[in-house]
């Protein structure tokens, strides 16, 4: 269990962090950056719970969400190899995670008519704010994806929950926009009023 009693230890002011093992690194570094794009996607959907209270459905897939991003972070701020023998296990995201996402997904887009355009974000609040949530969590998987190309070992499984998630995030938007009765479409070319449905 993680207990915290000191907010501040100075011990970062010379521009590093440290991270569950191995050496601190600079702030700027690129698995700094992936697990804090994560932690980004997650402040964005606790941002949109604001909006979900109506909706418990989506609001509970929500807070799994959320608890499930910082197993996310712990993976990504974990880098090496993983001793097998290891007293204490290193936290991953995990394979059933992911899988969760899915049915998520195949669940409420049952619900959904198929798409006949592209979608812009807006509709309802909530649908709106979880398609803020989705665009910072498909740059956490491109950071997440780069840092893959330069550090092999990284966990392959933090990389597909990132990818099912901005999916599900999707779907969830047009559930919050009345099953998509309320999705504004993109009209290619046009220069008069967007049109909805």
């Amino acid at each position: 269990m993680v207990k915290i009693n000191k907010i501040y230890t100075r011990t970062g002011d010379d521009g590093t962090t440290g991270l569950v093992r191995g050496p601190r690194r600079a702030k700027h570094d690129l698995r700094i950056e992936a697990y804090g794009t994560v932690e980004e996607a997650n402040a964005f959907i606790g941002q949109a719970r604001l909006s979900s209270a109506a909706m418990p459905k989506i609001d509970r897939v929500l807070s799994r969400i959320q608890n499930d991003l910082f197993d996310v972070g712990s993976d990504l701020a974990t880098p090496g190899v993983d001793d097998p023998n290891a007293e204490y296990p290193s936290l991953r995201a995990r394979a059933v995670q992911t899988a969760w996402l899915e049915k998520q997904i195949d669940h409420f887009n049952a619900e959904l008519s198929p798409l006949t355009s592209f979608i812009l974000p807006g509709g309802t609040a909530l649908s709106a704010a979880l398609h803020m949530a989705r665009t910072v969590t498909r740059r956490a998987e491109r950071v997440v994806s780069a840092l893959a190309d330069i550090e092999p070992e990284t966990n392959a499984e933090a990389l597909r929950y990132l990818n099912r998630l901005s999916d599900l995030l999707f779907v969830l938007g047009r559930v919050a926009n009345g099953n998509g009765a309320e999705d504004v479409l993109w009209v290619p070319g046009n220069y008069g009023d967007v049109k909805k449905g």
